[in-house]
């Protein structure tokens, strides 16, 4: 993908939303210090953050049909200005909670239109490449944006971490302002047609493909930490050196995936979804050894995330003629799979089955997304050219 300002400008917000979504994980104790509440309490701001996300992805959406896509993001890359300036003035946790969730409100719609409008800036047969260049300002985040928002609020105090987020936001208006195309709102589109076209089994199936796929992640990624340091007796510093190696996986998988899937979808997530799969298997039986969970932590980070960029040009294309909502939708399906995955890794803990189960449980999910696209093949292909019938 060549130097392209609209996409880098789309890559500047997702990066802004990735840093304000991840980063209050590694500022709880900070947060719940100053305000005065326990950790599970300040835990609320993420899962808060989470609800917003679901609500706020068909709220937003369908509320905003008519407006013109650059008017709609600059206006939603507002929205988030807005919760972070508020999160940084908050005089408690009431107010802080309330902008939490207000800040959330944007995130599904910005993903899943700018996504549509991503593809709209390239050649169909560069669309998939086009959302994983959106995409990657969300791994960048988590490889450079979090651990730097966390260092300032140790230092600097929570409050200026979200002070910074805000300059993002300010700094992503701007971007979309002077490098988007004036773009009008799709013609012909309303409520029912976006609603309609939600009910569609492909489009349902391959939403439900998304939720299994993030389950399959996340199911394990939750409990990274306390695996590597009770299964493989790692030290804090080693830990931190496998989540940083961990988002350079997702940061690598998410260009594969883009790259991958404008070829063909469906091999790019049976692949992936197989790679892993056997990756997590290998994760379950080599934890206790430092060299190749460092592999494996790398090489599970790039199939995680080189599912993103099919899962989403899948639900575009089954949603081509009114893909808005079922585009938004698709990332609140995204945070519905997190919170699953996580309960489900959470389940086989408190089962008393191990840590190694946990892994087991996660390939075991990826397992029933691989059956699920080999089934779903048996009927119409889904590709990415499909999105040509779409607009934006």
């Amino acid at each position: 993908m060549k130097l392209n300002p609209p996409l880098l400008a789309l890559a500047a917000g997702a990066f802004g939303i990735g840093v304000t979504e991840f980063a209050p994980m590694g500022l709880l104790p900070v947060i719940a210090g100053d305000l005065g509440v326990s950790i599970p309490a300040a835990g609320l701001l993420v899962s808060a953050y989470a609800v917003g996300v679901l609500v706020g992805a068909p709220l937003m959406t369908l509320t905003t049909g008519r407006v013109p896509r650059r008017t709609l993001l600059i206006g939603l890359a507002a929205i988030f200005t807005l919760g972070n300036l508020l999160s940084a003035v908050a005089d408690g946790y009431g107010m802080l909670l309330a902008a939490r969730m207000l800040t959330s409100l944007n995130h599904g719609a910005f993903f899943g239109v700018g996504s549509i409008v991503a593809a709209s800036l390239v050649p169909p047969e560069r669309r998939a490449a086009a959302v994983a260049a959106m995409f990657m300002g969300l791994t960048i985040a988590n490889v450079v944006g979090v651990p730097l928002a966390t260092w300032a609020g140790e230092h600097l105090g929570w409050r200026a971490s979200f002070w910074g987020i805000a300059g993002l936001g300010v700094v992503t208006m701007a971007a979309l302002r002077l490098t988007l195309p004036a773009m009008p709102a799709p013609a012909g589109g309303n409520i029912a047609d976006e609603l309609r076209v939600l009910s569609r089994g492909p489009v349902l199936s391959a939403l439900g493909l998304t939720v299994i796929g993030s389950s399959a992640m996340f199911t394990v990624f939750t409990y990274i930490a306390p695996i590597l340091r009770t299964q493989t007796h790692a030290s804090l510093a080693f830990v931190t050196a496998m989540l940083v190696t961990y988002g350079v996986g997702l940061t690598v998988g998410n260009w594969l995936g883009g790259k991958f899937a404008d070829k063909s979808v469906d091999r790019t997530l049976i692949v992936t979804l197989g790679s892993l799969a056997a990756i997590l298997v290998a994760f379950a039986a080599l934890m206790p050894f430092h060299a190749p969970v460092a592999v494996l932590v790398l090489l599970w980070g790039v199939a995680s995330f080189a599912l993103v960029p099919p899962l989403q040009v899948r639900v575009m294309a089954a949603a081509a003629d009114a893909p808005n909502l079922a585009s938004s939708v698709n990332i609140g399906a995204f945070n519905l799979g997190n919170a699953i995955g996580a309960a489900l890794g959470g389940a086989v803990i408190a089962g008393g089955l191990g840590y190694p189960a946990v892994a087991l449980a996660g390939a075991a999910t990826s397992t029933i997304g691989l059956a699920m696209v080999l089934w779903s093949r048996r009927g119409a292909r889904v590709e990415p050219n499909a999105l040509a019938a779409g607009t934006c």
